[in-house]
């Protein structure tokens, strides 16, 4: 017997065409430059976004071709995250907060040939231009600046009637969007995610017991946009016709809340550290923002403490605790309770909620030790695996030792270690790479170390992640000198900021006069964090 159901590639031209089709009246609201608010809707952005793929048709960027963006969150980022891949190219997303040196590494890693930039980051990126070779830059006057003649102007690029363009035939497996790691031991690592992919994780995430997306909603992308697509939720939100609100690069507590208010949000995503502040500014003006009733939240990036959940309860806001990865298109987990947890005291409750969660649909986890398979008892700890329809099998042009990242047996290794409970609650407690976490971006403490003893003074540097009350994690580096050299923190800091971006550097060094390692001759960092389990990082809040 052979199935009688249709063969029909999963792509998401087809989410554009649902939000047209269904849902055109509902807005799209930017936060423009200069603060003021831009207001567009799902029917201009099918007209824009088909405009675009024209163009670079028209302009001969072929199907698989990636295509970057350096841009904000705003509606014109929306239309390249439909524009570029309806086009057959792959969608790009350059992470603003790299240094130009690993922004162009990602361009030249990729064979990236067009990039799209807002004309705000052009100072960001004239620093990337003599480290690449592109064809194309075309700017987005975001700010309502005129473009320079030595760039292509986006408004005059899209400028066509694009009535009769029709998307390439695109298999379901074609790439259709690429991110990169970032900050991860050695070189960031690029990610394809298929149409296919990108269809599945937005029909898991929108179900009840995931983020529960309506088109009642409306939902404020705080994520950034180069981060794994702001978590897969603007396709998401475009499937489902949710009202949009995209904050530009205005990240400060008072102006999210003044979103939140004057677009009555239901539903935000962000990273702790995003919350964290709006909580202070709640805790300080309970009374000045009138939010709407019953708004909930998705934390993902790094932990939530279960005090942050109570808090932001108070004001009447609902947080729900996710975990993902690049690898994993990438919402991996999100935590909810079950009706059984209802009865329990409201610690409790609070608990399992900041867990990492259950596994969305599609989506399978696995705990594996040296023996094997570890029980799921909450206890047993072992290297978290995934597996499903969503995760990677790998990654673009790979080094060597990134090659094999999956089990004989087809699972994907995260590198995480984790432990997952009898109810299936997976709850991450420790990293087997030591990367560190600070504001939801990760930092390569080996990176730092290699940068740190290419000075002459430097003996040798261990790099360690540190607590800090705002940022979660701040780096630590802890340095042995030369005999009979000196050198001071801020020289040394002075010294390899040409290789960071700003927030990848540490604030604190701490001199001493021997590190300690293991039989082997790594350094033994388990025994630093204990060393220095107590000490706060110096880092600006």
């Amino acid at each position: 017997m052979h199935s009688t159901m249709m063969q029909v590639p999963l792509s998401v031209t087809h989410l554009l065409e649902r939000g047209r089709n269904f849902f055109g009246k509902h807005e799209i609201v930017s936060r423009l430059p200069d603060k003021s608010i831009a207001r567009t809707n799902y029917s201009a952005l099918y007209d824009r976004a088909r405009r675009l793929a024209a163009a670079l048709v028209d302009a001969g960027v072929k199907p698989g071709e990636p295509v970057g963006t350096l841009m904000w969150n705003s509606s014109w980022h929306l239309e390249a995250y439909f524009g570029i891949p309806s086009a057959g190219a792959v969608l790009l997303t350059l992470n603003l907060r790299l240094s130009p040196d690993d922004i162009a590494y990602i361009i030249g890693n990729a064979g990236t040939r067009t990039v799209l930039v807002d004309d705000i980051l052009l100072p960001l990126f004239e620093k990337v231009l003599p480290l690449v070779d592109i064809d194309r830059v075309i700017v987005v006057p975001t700010s309502g600046a005129p473009v320079a003649p030595r760039y292509t102007d986006y408004e005059k690029f899209i400028a066509r009637d694009a009535t009769d363009f029709r998307y390439p035939e695109l298999d379901e497996n074609a790439p259709c969007g690429m991110c990169y790691t970032s900050g991860t031991v050695g070189r960031p690592k690029g990610v394809v995610h298929s149409h296919r992919a990108v269809v599945l994780h937005a029909l898991s995430v929108s179900l009840p017991d995931c983020l529960n997306l309506s088109c009642h909603d409306a939902v404020f992308v705080v994520t950034p946009m180069f981060h794994v697509n702001a978590w897969g939720i603007p396709f998401a939100a475009a499937m489902i016709g949710c009202n949009l609100a995209l904050p530009g690069h205005h990240m400060g507590a008072e102006d999210l809340l003044d979103i939140m208010e004057s677009e009555q949000i239901s539903l935000a995503l962000g990273v702790p550290t995003i919350w964290m502040a709006i909580k202070q500014l709640l805790d300080k003006q309970p009374d000045r923002w009138k939010l709407r009733r019953g708004m909930r939240m998705m934390v993902g990036g790094s932990a939530a403490a279960p005090s942050l959940i109570a808090g932001l309860e108070r004001h009447g806001l609902a947080i729900k605790h996710g975990w993902g990865m690049t690898e994993l298109t990438p919402v991996g987990t999100l935590s909810w309770l079950k009706p059984e947890h209802t009865r329990l005291p409201v610690e409790q409750q609070y608990e399992i909620r900041a867990r990492q969660g259950l596994p969305i649909p599609l989506m399978e986890l696995r705990i594996m030790g040296e023996e094997g398979p570890q029980p799921w008892d909450g206890k047993s700890v072992g290297e978290l695996q995934v597996r499903g329809p969503i995760v990677t099998r790998g990654y673009h042009n790979p080094a060597p030792d990134e090659a094999d990242k999956l089990t004989s047996d087809g699972w994907f290794r995260t590198g995480d270690v984790a432990t997952i409970d009898a109810e299936g609650y997976m709850r991450i407690s420790d990293r087997t790479k030591d990367l560190i976490k600070s504001g939801g971006e990760w930092i390569s403490s080996v990176e730092l170390e290699n940068a740190i003893m290419a000075h002459p003074a430097v003996a040798e540097a261990a790099v360690i992640a540190v607590s800090h009350p705002r940022w979660d994690e701040r780096p630590l580096a802890v340095v042995v000198l030369r005999a009979g050299d000196k050198v001071t923190a801020d020289e040394l800091r002075d010294f390899i900021a040409p290789k960071f971006a700003k927030w990848q550097l540490p604030d604190d060094f701490v001199f001493v006069d021997a590190l300690p390692h293991t039989s082997t001759g790594k350094f033994l960092k388990s025994a630093l964090r204990a060393q220095f389990k107590d000490w706060v990082s110096g880092t600006p809040a």
